[in-house]
């Protein structure tokens, strides 16, 4: 039984074709710095004999941010529907792009073995753009963020799922998104 986590890595993302809810092959976004996702939902009491007498928990999934040292084109292009334009070789942004979901597949480190975790549904907005002159001495990294929120899939109402060393899907995490059987 794992402890501690820490170690995020192998960071992955796999397009998701809405109507069929299936995924495109995974794809890596090396560089991966810190990924932090809160729980949505709430909890709602209904008083009655002077106590909790039932109680309603809601899942509404998960919002957070990634943050990654260059987030890849591929992913701006497949995810956030970036164009790559032939003849001048300009990648670009259009204003009523509409940004698809995808799955997000990462592993966390632990003391017993490494935890691999999926998504099966997310969203992210486009990452901010900024950088600083090189400072005298040395040059100092900038990572690039991205908002993003995990919801429950449209077709089984799954929103996440795991897998450790010994699992079936575990060897074959990264080739294919693999979903739980409901």
């Amino acid at each position: 039984m794992a402890k501690v986590k820490y170690g995020l890595s192998q960071v992955y993302y796999a397009v998701l074709d809405d109507e069929a809810g299936t995924y495109s092959t995974p794809v890596a976004i090396p560089g991966a710095v810190s990924l932090s996702l809160d729980q949505e939902g709430e909890t709602t009491p209904f008083r009655a004999d002077n106590i909790d007498y039932w109680t309603s928990v809601s899942n509404n999934g998960y919002t957070g941010t990634l943050e990654v040292a260059l987030v890849p084109d591929s992913f701006l292009k497949d995810v956030m529907g970036e164009i790559k334009d032939a003849t001048s070789g300009l990648q670009y942004e259009k204003a009523d792009a509409k940004p698809k979901a995808f799955a997000l597949l990462f592993q966390f480190e632990n003391d017993v073995n490494a935890t691999r975790h999926v998504f099966y549904n997310v969203k992210a907005t486009r990452p901010s753009v900024s950088s600083e002159t090189t400072p005298t001495g040395g040059i100092e990294p900038q990572t690039e963020s991205m908002d993003i929120t995990a919801s429950a899939r449209p077709q089984d109402n799954i929103v996440k799922a795991k897998c450790s060393t010994g699992d079936a899907s575990y060897a074959d995490f990264y080739n294919a998104v693999v979903v739980p059987t409901v």
